[in-house]
């Protein structure tokens, strides 16, 4: 009896996103543990220290949650109002927390004591931080000011009353005590020298300012506002790179990566990851609601999200696993299992090859028995028609072949026919699969014209009708070009090149010559 051969699927050139190193690093970003919180996550700040905790500002508390067991730990809530800001010092022991009271509350993390409570601003104070050397505190208030306060004492030590409008946005630098930078809703970005007392530089950013950053060694700073992050350099206050990837305004900011990576987080739903020697997009996180705030624990183990709609997602990179060594412990038997796994035949001997039994799939065995109508249902189900449409295509040009696809077709009925139609519907536009899908939509029409008073069946038609007007359309644009095309080729050909392209015609020079 002659064998069955398989199937023979066509492949077909998938255009797809290049596997980069970077893609790879960041799809190793384990599966979300999602917590719901009351109110808008507005800031997120991983400690430095093991096991990099994270404090979580929302509502009117901070929420520390363990990286380790995803569990929250603690949850500071001394404020009257909504708390801004929430940050750990660089030691983990204290942490800074803004409030819509005017006030900037100091925490002691372990204990969840409130240390200090500094007064002075006249309202809301939405982001603060430590200085380089953890002794003070900067704040960034919507009385459009920045205060330099002394922590042991209590006390302001400066304040800079240098913007027009709202501070949202305010960043320190590692690289020294005395620098610090602000942005707020009047565009510009100002950066501060606690030596000097007063502003020594500003840049405008051009909308109002959501975010900023400065680069550990205190070298450039970041700005985002709008849809677009701005690289700047201080000294010279120029701007070096414009970045414009989101189409949504840009809430967050953070590095990665050890500061070789900027992650930028968005209304639009998207985290953008940044190169920062190029500042091209390297991979892109998604996520379901609108973005306020971004982190990411050092070495990148942890990615922590918060949204407007008080979702926070937390994410474990996963860690490469070492091969083990399995050991199995042997059967009484395995000298039998072995047995001949060493031999060599000799020059002489005559081997004869092992056939492997090829399994076939469900609709070859379909196929192999002659039940068309059967092995089309098959690769006609969402997950083939969705993931592989190229073997439904394969089993349409089999059935084509064999002269059985009115058979396969024809007597379906409510939702065979409409998988059939929704297949032909989302693909007849694919220049793949056209050809064939064309003949395909010929033999449905002539099959179930008669059944157009369905009114499933009339709208997936109408949606075939969209679908292949909007070809034509397509077709008709293409001639256009095509015959702008020709008209542009035919009006640059000089005599001589005419002449040539008469004779490469067959025609000769005395057909021109008059008699």
């Amino acid at each position: 009896m002659t064998e069955f051969k398989p199937l023979e699927l066509f492949e077909y050139p998938r255009v797809g996103a290049k596997a980069t190193e970077d893609n790879l690093y960041w799809k190793k970003l384990g599966f979300p543990c999602a917590f719901k919180e009351y109110g808008a996550i507005d800031f997120i700040d991983f400690c430095t220290e093991e096991p990099y905790n994270v404090a979580v500002t929302c509502s009117s508390k901070v929420q520390i949650y363990s990286t380790t067991s995803n569990s929250l730990q603690s949850t500071l809530s001394r404020f009257k109002k909504t708390a801004y800001g929430g940050i750990f010092r660089k030691d983990g022991k204290l942490l800074l927390a803004g409030s819509d009271d005017n006030f900037v509350r100091l925490f002691e993390v372990k204990s969840g004591r409130l240390l200090r409570v500094f007064k002075g601003h006249k309202a809301a104070v939405h982001r603060c931080n430590f200085t380089a050397d953890g002794t003070h505190t900067v704040s960034f208030s919507d009385d459009k000011s920045v205060a330099l306060w002394d922590i042991p004492t209590e006390t302001k030590l400066k304040s800079f009353e240098e913007h027009q409008d709202y501070i949202r946005a305010g960043a320190v630098s590692q690289a020294s005590q005395d620098v610090f930078i602000s942005g707020s809703y009047d565009h510009a970005v100002k950066m501060y020298d606690a030596r000097s007392g007063s502003c020594v530089m500003s840049v405008d950013h051009g909308v109002p300012v959501e975010s900023v950053l400065m680069f550990p060694t205190g070298g450039l700073f970041i700005s985002a506002g709008g849809t677009s992050v701005k690289v700047w350099d201080p000294i010279a206050g120029r701007l070096l790179a414009q970045v414009v990837q989101h189409h949504k305004t840009i809430t967050s900011l953070c590095f990665a990566s050890g500061g070789r990576r900027l992650m930028s987080g968005s209304l639009d739903r998207h985290i953008k990851i940044y190169d920062v020697t190029s500042y091209e997009v390297v991979h892109t996180l998604n996520y379901s609601s609108p973005i306020l705030s971004v982190a990411a624990a050092p070495e990148d183990k942890v990615v922590a999200v918060g949204m407007t709609d008080g979702l926070l997602s937390i994410r474990h990179r996963k860690t490469d696993k070492l091969p083990e060594e399995e050991t199995k412990k042997k059967s009484v038997f395995y000298q039998y299992r072995l047995y001949g796994t060493d031999f060599k035949p000799a020059d002489g001997d005559i081997i004869v090859p092992v056939k492997k039994k090829r399994i076939l799939k469900k609709y070859e065995n379909h196929l192999r028995n002659f039940e068309s109508s059967k092995a089309l249902d098959i690769v006609l189900k969402d997950n083939v028609q969705t993931k592989n449409p190229e073997i439904t295509i394969s089993v349409l040009m089999e059935l084509i072949r064999r002269g059985s696809i009115r058979a396969a077709m024809a007597g379906r009925e409510g939702e065979s026919l409409l998988q059939l139609l929704k297949f032909v519907t989302k693909y007849i536009g694919d220049p793949r699969f056209m050809r064939v899908l064309v003949d395909i939509g010929l033999i449905l029409i002539e099959l179930y014209g008669p059944k157009f008073n369905d009114p499933e069946v009339k709208q997936r038609f109408q949606c075939l009708l969209h679908s292949v007007e909007n070809q034509v359309q397509y077709m008709k644009e293409m001639m256009e070009v095509q015959g702008i095309i020709q008209t542009v080729l035919a009006s640059t050909y000089s005599y001589d090149n005419n002449e040539d392209l008469v004779l490469s015609s067959g025609l000769s020079k005395s057909s021109f010559a008059f008699s």
